[in-house]
């Protein structure tokens, strides 16, 4: 099955390409391969954000929370993971206007502060790749063994290969058509399931909000009944039957119960979630190509759209597969929902054979599309930040084209034996994604100032990024010392060690990067980072923008996106949850209305994200449907036709590609 999907995405995608090629003015040059032309419009972007931020915790981890904490797990992996996403769209936007030629999120550093300070956060930028990446493969591996039996080495290497193949062959392009595909499974599972649980006869223990509502009262109610039984008479119940209770009810949860959004241990996750994340956004190259290959006017409208559609993944599936299996009491341990397995479960509960199917699909879906973006971020900081600043600084296009595939290569083989070794060491999904913030939450707020501050300095952004991340390490390591009285890796996995740590990384590093940049300002102009050059074209002259991408246009979708991010951000982590209090354990009249949100949601996401990339597409669409019917091609030389698509000029350099003709 994985080398099999590997295979078929191949061929699907390389078509895909050729025939783009073959059927409209497209550019087969290093900057399309790299930057998909720069082209890219709002549904493919927003898919495309989808896909990226689609991982294999997405899936699992959302509904490991749920199944730990009850409704505020689904909703606070939801809110806080979907922050990064809306406020990411500023940055967004600010690259389009500061950097439009830009490759990498790293020549824009190196442009502004420097070698050294590239240097640096070269460093941050792969640890977030391998983290993401690393994340991914426990997830996928997981699930594969545990559906099927498949050896755990097998397929930490067998799925990254079949991400290399159509990754290596078609560049960015290439993972954009396979994000697309990935992301409308994953969402019409999403409703399946949704639907199934809260509208479907598959199970007499769901099948409406009102029987997975009584389900959940249930467990809460029967466990402390039984544990106040136990108390009494000890007798009344073995050694078994004590550690099941165990599972429940939730200690830190108002009345103990999974229908509430007071909860401690779901907040603190919350916190935790918000927190790393903005490390896995902000420092993570994948989503500065999503940004460099969208049109100007199409980066901050699909990074809105993408986040708004992407809520609705760990939202409505946890709350339907996450609460669904406390509902139906399956048999699961905390070290086996710890590993990301209540999801299969289930799937299986519900579908049997064809839910292992399912969920097995969707989760070689999700790994493979964040993997592939995660493959050919790292080659560009190879191709780009190493072998053109460092080795080649005049490379050609076949040059960068050539390293950039080799670096796909070698870093998916890479990531395959590090997951490999992950999991001998004894670490799982869970603990690696509590730990991420700690990591490279450093690098969050220095990245943010490089692209929107004109204060901010080369010393202090290095200095602010290297002290949080220490800070971090300390906090984490003396908090679990202190709460738990020994370090061992299941301790340092607990919520109050991983808070400590997130929270000193990326407050530390905001503070002591402010405190330098205030004392000695840059006052930078971005004067450099808009002359960072191209590799096959020579540029552009202003005054043949789009209307909607004109700087005029862009300097009010910078304003539109700071007041919608900001806005919304503060809605979905602030004011939403802030308005459930007062209803404290939910009514059954209040879960009903949760659940018809959570899949009213998943609708309309799903309906967009399908509909919407086909609209927009439909010159192109029709172009090729015209060809192959008519044998038509556009007669303009592709590789001019395409730069000029991209980047609108009266004149064009030399093209280190020979331009490819209609007939060839």
């Amino acid at each position: 099955m994985v080398v099999l999907f590997g295979v078929v995405f191949t061929l699907i995608t390389s078509g895909l390409i050729w025939l783009e090629y073959r059927f409209t003015p497209a550019s087969k040059t290093s900057e399309r391969f790299n930057t998909a032309g720069r082209t890219v419009k709002t549904g493919l972007i927003a898919n495309v954000i989808v896909s990226q931020w689609t991982w294999a915790a997405t899936l699992l981890q959302s509904s490991n929370v749920a199944w730990q904490y009850g409704i505020s797990g689904p909703f606070w992996y939801a809110s806080g993971a979907t922050v990064q996403i809306l406020l990411f769209g500023i940055l967004a936007v600010a690259l389009k206007r500061r950097a439009p030629n830009a490759h990498t999120l790293l020549e824009i550093v190196r442009a502004r502060w420097g070698n050294t300070a590239h240097k640096v956060f070269f460093v941050f930028a792969l640890l977030t790749n391998i983290i993401v990446t690393a994340m991914l493969l426990l997830g996928g591996a997981s699930v594969m063994n545990a559906l099927t039996g498949m050896n755990l080495y097998a397929a930490c290497m067998l799925i990254p290969c079949g991400v290399i193949l159509y990754t290596a062959f078609g560049g960015l392009k290439a993972t954009f058509m396979a994000s697309f595909v990935n992301s409308i499974y994953v969402l019409v599972m999403l409703c399946l399931f949704s639907l199934t649980v809260y509208a479907g006869n598959q199970s007499p223990a769901m099948g409406s909000p009102s029987i997975v509502y009584d389900g959940l009262a249930d467990v809460t109610n029967s466990e402390l009944v039984a544990e106040a039984v136990t108390s009494v008479n000890p007798a009344l119940c073995d050694e078994t039957c004590v550690s099941n209770l165990k599972l429940g009810p939730v200690d830190d949860n108002k009345g103990g119960s999974y229908l509430t959004m007071f909860s401690e241990g779901g907040f603190i996750f919350g916190i935790i979630n918000i927190i790393g994340n903005f490390g896995t956004v902000f420092v993570d190259q994948s989503y500065y190509m999503g940004a460099i290959a969208a049109k100007p006017s199409a980066s901050w409208k699909g990074y809105l759209l993408g986040g708004m559609i992407w809520f609705a993944i760990p939202f409505t599936l946890a709350t339907s597969l996450g609460l669904a299996s406390r509902a139906a009491d399956l048999p699961l341990t905390s070290s086996e929902a710890g590993s990301g397995l209540v999801p299969p479960a289930t799937a299986v509960f519900l579908y049997g054979n064809a839910g292992a199917w399912l969920i097995a699909l969707m989760m070689l879906m999700a790994v493979t599309s964040t993997a592939n973006s995660e493959l050919i971020a790292v080659a560009s900081l190879i191709s780009y930040d190493i072998y053109r600043t460092y080795i080649n600084p005049k490379a050609t296009g076949a040059q960068i084209v050539k390293v950039t595939r080799f670096g796909i290569l070698g870093f998916g083989l890479f990531m395959g034996v590090l997951a490999i070794i992950l999991f001998e060491i004894g670490l799982n999904l869970g603990w690696v994604y509590l730990f991420m913030g700690i990591a490279i939450g450093g690098a969050v707020f220095p990245i943010y100032a490089c692209l929107t501050w004109e204060k901010a300095n080369a010393f202090g952004a290095m200095l602010g990024a290297v002290c949080g991340l220490c800070s971090g390490l300390i906090a984490w390591l003396v908090v679990c010392q202190a709460y738990y009285g020994s370090i061992n890796i299941d301790n340092l996995g607990g919520n109050y060690p991983m808070l400590a740590g997130n929270l000193c990384s990326i407050f530390v590093s905001m503070i002591v990067h402010s405190i330098c940049s205030f004392i000695k300002p840059q006052h930078y102009d971005w004067k450099t980072t808009r002359e960072i050059a191209l590799v096959d074209e020579a540029g552009h002259e202003e005054g043949d923008f789009d209307v909607d991408d004109s700087p005029e246009s862009m300097e009010r979708a910078a304003k539109i996106m700071k007041y919608a991010g900001w806005g919304l951000a503060l809605i979905l982590v602030v004011l939403w949850p802030l308005l459930t209090l007062p209803a404290g354990v939910f009514s059954k009249g209040y879960f009903t209305f949760w659940v018809i949100l959570s899949i009213a949601w998943g609708l309309i996401g799903t309906a967009i994200a399908f509909f919407l990339p086909f609209y927009e597409s439909k010159e192109t669409i029709g172009a090729i449907f015209k060809g192959l019917l008519c044998g038509v091609t556009d007669s303009r030389e592709p590789s001019v036709a395409g730069a000029k698509q991209a980047f609108p000029t009266k004149s064009f350099g030399n093209l280190d590609e020979a331009p490819a003709t209609a007939e060839s």
